[in-house]
């Protein structure tokens, strides 16, 4: 009889993790499109100067728009430096892979993912990205050994 599949490893959050993370799920937009909302912030932070109504409400919007726009050009440093200053940033991770789905535990962070509730996901060479009803997860495949791979392709499938 055999007895039922359980993996468990550990983890740092670190930089290495999240960078990792980041390129596996974020794409990067370097079209106009995506500065529409620094230019709407400019354009109406320099109406409103224009006008003379409130200099000081002017200059805010037109710094949200500097910010709005550093945000877009630096979108990989921007969402790095908001997962470090996080209160999960270098802390350890117990990641449990077993028959019911895939478990995180830390400190401030418990997480779990039922194989049922996967919607879609995507394998890279460096991990899966896991899109399920409460969101989009990424596994890195470094965790994990040929026996886990295999068992997460199974119950993927």
């Amino acid at each position: 009889m055999n007895a039922p599949f359980r993996y468990t490893t550990s983890y740092i959050l670190d930089k290495n993790y999240f960078t990792e993370c980041f390129e596996a799920s974020v794409t990067e937009d370097r079209t106009l499109q995506s500065y529409y909302k620094t230019i709407g912030f400019f354009l109406v932070g320099t109406a409103l100067l224009l006008t003379g109504v409130n200099s000081y409400a002017s200059l805010f919007i037109i710094g949200l728009g500097a910010i709005e726009g550093l945000s877009v050009r630096f979108k990989k440093s921007w969402w790095l430096w908001r997962q470090m200053l996080s209160k999960a940033a270098n802390n350890e991770v117990q990641l449990t892979i077993d028959e019911l789905g895939i478990d995180t535990q830390s400190e401030f962070v418990k997480g779990h993912i039922s194989w049922k509730e996967v919607i879609e996901h995507k394998v890279s060479d460096n991990g899966y990205l896991i899109k399920h009803s409460g969101g989009t997860s990424y596994l890195s495949k470094k965790l994990l050994d040929t026996n886990v791979t295999e068992f997460i392709k199974s119950k993927l499938k």
